[in-house]
């Protein structure tokens, strides 16, 4: 279950209960009472709930949902959406993934899902400008989680810009696993934040092999900002829900389609 997913069940219970306990949600959810407290602390922070010794109570104003919908809605939303895809998707891709690598992971609700999949490494490094993955990771034995530099984006839990510009060029990466909102033979991989855009230009400078984790559903799409053109991408992973006519004009084009569970 999500951060998002699991705070909103939260706040639902709340609404209904109007109070609970840290075991109650932890039996609730099937979560540990360490997670639910790691979660109380950070929505009492951000006035979703008050926490009190032992458990948390509903706050009686408008903010069970405009707050939490303030902050992340739009990457909740983009984490529910096509779930199924991400998930194919994901188990593709962590089969890249080996001990002592250093990967770069954006801020989408794709890559989340594959930073999920993270824990039994050793020595592995993470590059990421997503905050909601960086929180899951930081807890996981064997990871090291580096954030990059810039600006904070409520909606989409993100750090855009380039004041981590000095940080990539230090670093190099293994594998650029990267998302989009778009994707065609004409524009490659397009984001709708040029700024978003322009530090995944950055990473995928940075790194060794650039892999697209791309849902069926964006083929064929453009959004605002372009970031990489097929040349510069050593690899596609899209889901079982990609036509074989498409996947054709795509490899044709000399791009490396990989479909999951093929």
């Amino acid at each position: 279950m999500l951060q998002l997913e699991r705070q909103q069940k939260i706040l639902d219970y709340l609404k209904e209960n109007r109070k609970a306990t840290t075991n109650e949600l932890s039996e609730l959810l099937g979560v540990s009472t360490t997670t639910i407290r790691t979660d109380l602390n950070q929505m009492d922070k951000e006035k979703l709930l008050t926490k009190t010794h032992g458990g948390a109570i509903y706050k009686d104003k408008t903010h069970d949902m405009t707050d939490l919908t303030s902050r992340a809605y739009l990457f909740h939303d983009r984490a529910l959406e096509n779930k199924e895809a991400k998930e194919e998707i994901a188990n593709e891709a962590i089969k890249l993934v080996s001990d002592h690598m250093c990967i770069f992971l954006d801020a989408s609700s794709t890559a989340y899902t594959l930073g999920m999949k993270l824990s039994g490494f050793t020595e592995l490094t993470v590059i990421t400008n997503g905050i909601n993955l960086a929180l899951e990771l930081k807890d996981i034995p064997g990871v090291t989680v580096i954030l990059t530099g810039g600006i904070v984006t409520s909606a989409s839990a993100s750090i855009e810009g380039l004041l981590g510009v000095d940080l990539l060029k230090k670093i190099h990466t293994d594998i650029a696993f990267v998302s989009a909102r778009g994707f065609s033979v004409e524009d490659g991989l397009t984001d709708f934040s040029i700024y978003e855009a322009d530090l995944k230009r950055m990473c995928i400078k940075a790194s060794a092999k650039t892999v697209a984790l791309v849902d069926h559903t964006k083929f064929d799409t453009t959004s605002i900002s372009s970031y990489a053109s097929l040349d510069d991408i050593n690899m596609v992973i899209t889901d079982s829900g990609i036509s074989p006519e498409t996947a054709d004009i795509y490899e044709k084009a000399g791009t490396d389609i990989v479909i999951s569970g093929i």
